[in-house]
């Protein structure tokens, strides 16, 4: 199942964003279930949150690779959605 995964950050976490960065991406590229990522930008172009595509088993599944991420664990999000997707185009 899809999982549409969107992550607000919390308001004057972007140093938190930038410093778990690497581990973030790592994980990501990892866990062999991620199809599209990228962050939403606010309009000076900084980070400000996170929209993730996955590819899982089931909500289970999706709730636990939320937990995991490294910027989950240090603490960025103020919320997270966790969403069923259906993909029509693309």
């Amino acid at each position: 199942m899809r999982i549409a995964l969107i992550c607000k950050d919390k308001p004057g976490a972007l140093q938190t964003r930038l410093d778990n960065r690497e581990a973030h991406l790592a994980y990501l590229k990892d866990s062999g279930v991620v199809e599209q990522a990228g962050p939403f930008l606010n309009e000076a172009g900084e980070m400000t949150g996170s929209l993730l595509i996955l590819d899982v088993a089931d909500r289970a599944a999706a709730e636990a690779f939320a937990a995991n991420d490294p910027y989950a664990k240090a603490g960025l999000f103020e919320s997270v959605t966790i969403e069923e997707w259906k993909r029509v185009i693309g």
